[in-house]
């Protein structure tokens, strides 16, 4: 197990305010999802069916391979194309904002600080607006809500991949119950990562379970939302040669 834990950011040149402001986001919306429950989660995550058809579903649903095997559907906003956004800014549980919290404030400010503030924004948004077709074109049927910013952040990381592959990245290596830090190249990093997530897909469909598979995680949505990113970043990079720090870390 591989987890990226820092960076090389000795090159970077701005604040990355919208990147501290999207971490602020998702963690007031995790907190509104802990007090409000799961009339809040499952009404404003992303439900397949309820964008494919333009309605808000509400009841209790089948799902095989699901506890008690019924899903519970709630109340969503209107239109409920929104929850394309809502969901952005949702997760699942404390392992899940941590761990997408994290890999958003080590690769983020790299990718904000290249575009620039707004159009980091509105790149990050494409990305996981992208990410939420790619799970949806996969299941359109699906009740299954899904919710996170993976999606986008899988962006930020194809990004990363095109402008800053030979950035070093520390990371805690895990073999067993022993661990060591190792400073790595970003496109190991994250070519790992989406080797991960493509050998995980290809799982989870062969399984005949698109999203349950796996522990209900999207890997559909991660992978289309890396992809959206690497593509966009030709359209909203400032500078078009590959840009680099220091592939040491300073002493």
């Amino acid at each position: 197990m591989l987890l990226p834990i820092g960076d090389d950011k000795t090159g970077r040149q701005t604040t990355p305010y919208v990147n501290y402001l999207i971490i602020a986001i998702n963690i007031v919306v995790f907190l509104i999802e802990l007090s409000q429950g799961d009339s809040f989660i499952n009404g404003y995550a992303v439900i397949p069916r309820e964008i494919t058809h333009g309605v808000d579903l509400v009841g209790r649903f089948a799902v095989p391979g699901v506890p008690g095997g019924f899903i519970p559907e709630y109340p969503g906003p209107h239109p409920i194309y929104l929850t394309l956004l809502t969901s952005m800014f949702m997760h699942g549980g404390w392992l899940h904002i941590g761990g997408n919290m994290l890999f958003l404030w080590i690769f983020g400010d790299n990718v904000e600080d290249d575009f620039g503030h707004l159009k980091y924004l509105i790149f990050y948004l494409i990305c996981g607006f992208a990410a939420s077709f790619a799970q949806i074109a996969l299941d359109p049927e699906s009740v299954v809500p899904s919710l996170g910013a993976s999606g986008a952040i899988a962006g930020v990381l194809g990004s990363y991949l095109i402008m800053f592959p030979r950035n070093r990245v520390r990371a805690i290596v895990f073999l067993g119950f022993i661990f060591t830090i190792v400073s790595l190249p970003a496109f190991i990093v994250i070519g790992l990562w989406i080797i991960t997530q493509l050998f995980s897909q290809f799982a989870a469909i062969s399984s005949h379970s698109a999203q349950t598979a796996g522990g209900g995680v999207a890997y559909m949505a991660h992978i289309g939302g890396f992809f959206a990113g690497m593509v966009l970043t030709f359209l909203f990079r400032s500078r078009p040669q590959e840009r680099h720090y220091d592939q040491y870390w300073p002493r």
